[in-house]
C-alpha cells in the first residue's frame, strides 16, 4: 500500500496520550475527517484508529487509540501520520500533489535534461521546486509562465526557466 504523510508527530499534548502534529498538508482541517491513519515507521505503516482530533490554535492534536499516557505519546514523536494514496482528494486541473512531482525529470521544451524534482517547498506566492542537476540543486518557481507541461504518466515536467536560472551557482 502506498502511504502519504499528512502530519508528523511533534510531541505529547496533554496527559491522556494526545499528540501534537506538524501538518504536512495544505488542508490541516481535513485531519478532523479521518477515522484512522497509519503511523510510519514501519514502512508498511501501523494502523491506528483516531479517537478525536481538535486544534489548539492552528496546531492539530490527535488522540490515537491505544495511547493513554504522556510516555506513550512521547514514544510516537517523529513518526509520520499517513493515509493511503487512494484516500487523497482529487485536485483541480493544473494542481499536483508534491509527492507526485518528486522524482519527475525536468526538461526544456527542446528536450534538454535540466535535472530531477527532488522536493517541493511551499512559498507565500507559489511553490518552489528543488531541482537536482548532478551534485547541484536549484530552485524553480512553479508558475504558469515557467512550467509549460506536467506529465505525471511519463514522470516528466517541461519548463522554460528564465535565462541564467539553471546556470546560477
Amino acid at each position: 500500500m502506498d502511504l502519504i504523510a499528512v502530519g508528523r508527530i511533534l510531541r505529547s499534548q496533554g496527559r491522556r496520550g494526545e499528540v501534537r502534529l506538524e501538518p504536512l498538508t495544505d488542508e490541516p482541517k481535513r485531519l478532523a475527517e479521518l477515522a484512522e491513519c497509519y503511523l510510519v515507521p514501519p514502512a508498511a505503516g501501523e494502523l491506528r484508529r483516531i479517537e478525536a482530533v481538535w486544534f489548539q490554535g492552528a496546531a492539530p492534536v490527535l488522540k490515537l487509540e491505544g495511547v493513554e499516557s504522556i510516555d506513550g505519546a512521547e514514544a510516537l514523536a517523529g513518526r509520520l501520520v499517513s493515509i493511503p494514496r487512494e484516500a487523497t482528494r482529487p485536485l483541480p486541473p493544473d494542481h499536483f500533489y508534491a509527492f507526485d512531482l518528486v522524482g519527475c525529470a525536468v526538461r526544456s521544451p527542446e528536450g534538454t535534461a535540466l535535472g530531477v524534482v527532488r522536493d517541493v517547498v511551499g512559498g507565500a506566492e507559489h511553490d518552489l521546486w528543488v531541482v537536482r542537476t548532478g551534485e547541484r540543486e536549484w530552485l524553480l518557481p512553479a508558475v504558469h509562465g515557467i512550467v509549460e507541461r506536467v506529465d505525471l504518466g511519463d514522470r516528466v515536467v517541461v519548463v522554460r526557466p528564465p535565462d541564467g536560472l539553471v546556470e546560477l551557482e
